[in-house]
């Protein structure tokens, strides 16, 4: 579909910090770049972006990649659909005849095909809205009657459904589009083969977007509750199912109109509604973000965590909204995130109470109405407090939550304010806190238990490098096997990052390498690719760089590269300026050929003791089975593979017991 040409070009021009940043607030350490990661929960940045080398890295989860890659990973995009998220980024126009046919539509896989009749969905009820008599006279007078304006219209893509069976769905299948896509997208019910009908039908439309703004569900509602209307009575909010490309879990609605927002104010409001959102985006309170009509999530927080650590709740001042509050405090602090919390009167939810005294005075409330969770907390168990049993729980909840916090000096401060607050002593809020936490490392110590006894030194490795075997039992077998593997990498680390740097002879240190190699070959499978690859390219007179493997077409060769050549800790440029002290660089010629040296020893040395336990465990079975022929000729190769590794060890200046 996309010529390999604009592959190149967007592989060229993306740019792995502006990408990255799009999603994730990266903070400045040395040459890298680091953030807590967006793909898995961390509470300590592991999760670093290399400019110099286009690539990032996590060195928590291990996942890796390039701007392509990350794209597709952050997104769940496939290939072809990260390349055109990227070329619309940096304006990189695909050619016409590139683009998709009718033909190729047929043949998207079904995300793709999703996210395309998704899109035609929206514009459509974005036409009905602006357009049709009844979208104008019914939906569009909605809206205006709650004050939004046209440019709110249109940042939100805001729509109209026609109150009719399959206006819609009629409207899709003259365009082309296929009714079991239109299923699977959620937007059209079909009872049987004769009957089906919208989805969305007499109701103003709210588009839900992911990250990068691609629309990939509805919510919806109702403005008329006339029985008699198609459909009978019908629920006032209507959503989208969860689909191939929708996770209600896993969204936030309008996060991709406020995600500038938050990272400039540093902190996310987040609220119940689609209509609070839109509201206070109109207002200029535009860092507001919705959960999307269900309960607060974990995968939402970490959402959220990717642009500020801050997230202000303000919820409903009825008695679900404020369970609700409570259980999702507890969750943003487990998540280590800060969080306070706006309560608004008289049953009020924010949509409401702005409406009702205006933009400047919704604002200042905000600004005096922001509470730490403690206080917020307190105040709504206080009523329940004369009662001293009460009382206790109370404070049992009260220290729970500051027990899931995990910065060690703001759980001492909270119990302090808990302290003088509900007068109770410090040390006894303390010793509770100490129980729970107990309670909580027992729990994961039984966890820990029940996981394979292996766990790779290389952190981060991905697990298709690990061998099968070393994953599930730390044998003497498997634990040979993975050492010499793991000499393997480093050869492969020396190869891929320094392997164009060319010796006094002219010849680039990768020749000098492989030759020292010549009578070993590589056991892993992806090790020995990249060393055939090596070879074919200097038979064309290529020398392959660092950049080639981390931005390898395999995705496996690229994963290995990125792992070896990306160190969470690097040397600082100022070293010897600070320090005088001088460190040897890898770069240096000299320096770089003793390296090689030394790894090629160490790795043979390790692949003869592999062959001799081999031996010894074929001698053992000999004896048993009373073999003395086969037994006597393995004797004497153990014999050969002791005087090969003594001589390696000579080579390496080690004393080898005999």
């Amino acid at each position: 579909m996309i010529s390999p040409a604009i592959i190149e070009q967007v592989r060229q021009t993306a740019d792995v910090l502006e990408v990255v940043s799009d999603f994730v607030s990266l903070k400045k350490r040395g040459s890298n770049w680091i953030a807590c990661c967006p793909f898995h929960q961390e509470k300590t940045p592991s999760f670093a972006v290399s400019p110099a080398k286009g690539i990032y890295k996590c060195f928590g989860c291990g996942k890796a990649g390039d701007p392509i890659s990350f794209v597709m990973e952050i997104e769940s995009l496939t290939y072809p659909e990260a390349i055109r998220f990227l070329a619309k980024k940096y304006h990189i126009d695909i050619p016409e005849e590139e683009e998709q046919t009718d033909e190729a539509r047929q043949a998207q896989n079904e995300r793709e095909s999703l996210m395309i009749v998704l899109g035609f969905a929206a514009r459509y009820y974005q036409e009905t809205l602006k357009n049709h008599e009844e979208g104008r006279s019914i939906g569009l007078s909605y809206f205006r009657e709650r004050g939004f304006t046209e440019a709110t219209l249109e940042a939100f893509d805001l729509g109209y459904s026609l109150e009719a069976w399959s206006a819609f769905t009629d409207a899709a299948l003259k365009k082309g589009y296929q009714l079991e896509l239109l299923e699977k997208a959620g937007l059209t019910i079909r009872k049987d083969e004769n009957k089906r009908y919208d989805r969305f039908r007499g109701r103003v439309i709210f588009p839900i977007h992911n990250v990068s703004g691609k629309v990939i569900a509805f919510g919806a509602r109702i403005l008329r509750t006339d029985p008699s209307k198609p459909g009978g009575a019908q629920p006032k909010y209507l959503n989208s199912p969860e689909t191939e490309v929708y996770n209600k879990s896993k969204v936030l609605y309008g996060l991709y109109q406020a995600k500038q927002a938050i990272r400039q104010h540093d902190v996310c409001y987040l609220v119940e509604g689609y209509t609070d959102v839109i509201s206070m985006h109109q207002a200029g309170v535009s860092n507001a973000v919705a959960s999307s009509g269900t309960s607060l999530t974990e995968e939402q927080i970490r959402l959220i965590s990717r642009y500020t650590q801050n997230i202000t709740v303000l919820y409903d001042g009825d008695p679900a909204g404020i369970k609700a509050s409570l259980r999702g405090i507890d969750m943003i602090l487990e998540a280590g995130l800060n969080v306070r919390v706006v309560n608004f009167p008289n049953g009020d939810d924010p949509d409401s109470y702005l409406r009702r005294v205006g933009n400047a005075a919704f604002k200042e409330y905000l600004q005096k109405s922001t509470v730490d969770f403690i206080t917020f907390k307190a105040s709504l168990l206080a009523a329940d407090t004369h009662d001293p049993f009460r009382k206790a729980e109370v404070i049992r909840e009260m220290v729970e939550s500051i027990t899931r916090i995990h910065d060690p000096i703001k759980r001492s401060v909270l119990f302090r304010q808990v302290s003088n607050m509900l007068e109770v002593e410090e040390d006894a809020l303390l010793a509770e806190s100490n129980r729970i936490r107990l309670q909580q490392a027992r729990k994961e110590s039984d966890r820990a238990e029940s996981q394979p006894e292996f766990t790779s030194a290389e952190g981060g490795l991905p697990e298709s490098f690990l061998p099968t075997e070393t994953r599930e039992a730390s044998t003497p077998h498997n634990t040979l096997q993975y050492e010499v593997e793991s000499g393997e990498r480093e050869l492969l680390r020396l190869l891929m990052g320094w392997g164009n740097v060319l010796f006094e002879d002219g010849y680039p240190a990768g020749d000098h390498l492989l030759e020292m190699l010549a009578d070993a070959d590589f056991t892993h499978p992806v090790h020995q690719k990249i060393r055939q690859e090596y070879a074919e390219l200097r038979n064309q007179t290529q020398v392959p760089d660092a950049a080639f493997y981390t931005q390898h077409s395999d995705g496996e060769i690229q994963k290995l590269a990125i792992h070896l050549l990306v160190r969470k800790e690097e040397l600082s440029d100022g070293w010897w300026e600070r320090f005088k002290i001088a460190i040897p660089s890898e770069t240096e010629p000299k320096t770089l050929l003793h390296l090689m040296e030394t790894s090629v020893l160490r790795y043979k040395t390790s692949v003869i003791r592999f062959m001799t336990h081999d031996v010894n465990e074929k001698i053992l079975e000999a004896q048993k089975s009373g073999d003395v022929d086969t037994e006597l000729q393995l004797m004497s190769m153990h014999i050969e593979l002791k005087k090969v590794e003594r001589a390696l060890a000579t080579s390496r200046g080690n004393v080898v017991i005999r």
